[in-house]
């Protein structure tokens, strides 16, 4: 069972990151830009996963009912959170997929300070979230729930930079 919902998470973030994918032309030496989804199927993308992640974690959390009705809304709290950095982080992959073929030097100093800014912000929220989750769970629990939450998060990022091309310095 968990490795459908595995399965799963795999799949819509294989969907949520191809539609921002770039492939450098054969032959040709350079990278194309990276296609670009609309908004609106980025957005209900992004919901899917939100979906498949809750589903991921609760099947491999080991809740009793009472700690589940303290556990999960302060679960939906954090990644009502996590969505709003993760907008910073689309906005920045949009930002790069647009200026991929015409990045400037000062683009790309601030594509670095955005991007490290995004990170620190992820790793900031599931700190701040630790002493909450503590409140109504055990510390092996909370635990639990960060080691799946950060496996989560490395899964995407692994996907993203599989997907997403790396600066080409001689443009």
């Amino acid at each position: 069972m968990k490795e459908t919902f595995v399965a799963t998470f795999l799949l819509a973030s294989v969907l949520l990151v191809s539609p921002m994918s770039a492939q450098a032309p054969q032959g040709s030496g350079a990278a194309a830009a990276p296609n670009t989804a609309s908004d609106q199927d980025i957005q209900m993308l992004r919901e899917n996963i939100r979906a498949n992640r809750k589903q991921i974690t609760a099947a491999n959390m080991t809740l009793t009912a009472d700690e589940a009705t303290k556990f999960w809304p302060i679960y939906d709290q954090y990644i009502q959170e996590t969505a709003k950095v993760n907008d910073q982080m689309w906005a920045l992959i949009k930002d790069y997929a647009t200026n991929y073929n015409t990045m400037t030097d000062e683009q790309a100093q601030d594509y670095m300070k955005r991007a490290a800014a995004v990170d620190q912000q992820f790793s900031a929220l599931r700190t701040k979230y630790v002493p909450l989750f503590q409140k109504v769970i055990s510390p092996k629990k909370t635990a639990q729930w960060y080691q799946i939450d950060h496996r989560l998060n490395l899964l995407l990022d692994l996907e993203l930079a599989a997907r997403i091309p790396v600066i080409d310095p001689t443009k």
